[in-house]
């Protein structure tokens, strides 16, 4: 019974660190992607180093989860203790780095707030309307996310060519489609025909707030499952890894 058990745990632990591996591949992914993608986020934020050590921070724990997984496995098929027990460490260690990181996202939240809003502020300011990377993803979240400037529309004052132009320039990425009739562009800047703006009134702090709040269960649903998945695999790693017999030494060739 206890070697059956033992069988069953090895075969478990080896398909949870291959969906591990797996993990770590799409964990992977995922940064690069972030870094990588001319329409994210992160191209307004490229003036933050606290960001871009973010994304990299990420792409490096996709790779240690790949490497895990496959330590995992190795160690589960072949019952290598030495590697299980590494691989325990290394589970440890995240865990402990995830409820680090997280409590200081969640103390750190005005500082963060505040260096996001510098950022975004110097984007607004020397947008020249040409189709830069940079442009084009801050046009993407006006666009999308229905919001003009970070706190709101009056944010696009400090631009210099909208306050220079003898026209009633604007960005095109934040009119309000409702208000515009005709033909009408989605980047650079667009001439209103009034004083008034035909823009959306929110800010894009307060979409970008919005859209965590809405999400903000689902976030912590997957941090949550996260973590379990790696205490079920340091609690099957640990059980493993002491139920693993020493070398039957009976069974060494012995050389007088």
């Amino acid at each position: 019974m206890g070697k059956g058990c033992m069988t069953v745990t090895k075969y478990f632990l080896f398909l949870f660190n291959l969906l591990f591996f797996l993990f770590g591949g799409a964990l992977m992914g995922f940064g690069l992607w972030l870094l990588l993608d001319n329409q994210s986020f992160i191209v307004v934020l490229n003036n933050s180093t606290g960001i871009k050590v973010a994304c990299y921070i990420l792409i490096g724990v996709g790779a240690l989860s790949m490497l895990m997984g496959f330590l995992g496995c190795l160690g589960a098929i072949y019952e290598i203790r030495c590697l299980l027990g590494l691989y325990f460490t290394c589970l440890l260690l995240i865990l402990l780095a995830q409820i680090t990181a997280g409590a200081l996202i969640y103390f750190q939240k005005t500082v963060l707030h505040e260096e996001m809003s510098k950022i975004v502020s110097k984007v607004l300011d020397n947008y020249p309307g040409n189709n830069s990377t940079t442009e084009q993803a801050w046009d993407f979240i006006q666009r999308n996310m229905h919001c003009c400037g970070w706190n709101n529309h009056e944010d696009w004052n400090g631009n210099m060519i909208v306050t220079n132009s003898s026209r009633l320039l604007f960005p095109c990425s934040c009119q309000n489609i409702s208000l515009v009739t005709g033909n009408f562009s989605d980047s650079g800047f667009c001439e209103a025909q009034t004083p008034e703006w035909p823009v959306y009134d929110t800010g894009c702090a307060s979409s970008v707030e919005s859209w965590l709040v809405t999400n903000i269960w689902v976030v912590l649903g997957i941090c949550l499952a996260v973590a379990l998945i790696e205490l079920m695999g340091m609690s099957l790693s640990i059980c493993l890894c002491r139920n693993i017999h020493t070398a039957e030494y009976s069974k060494v060739p012995k050389f007088q």
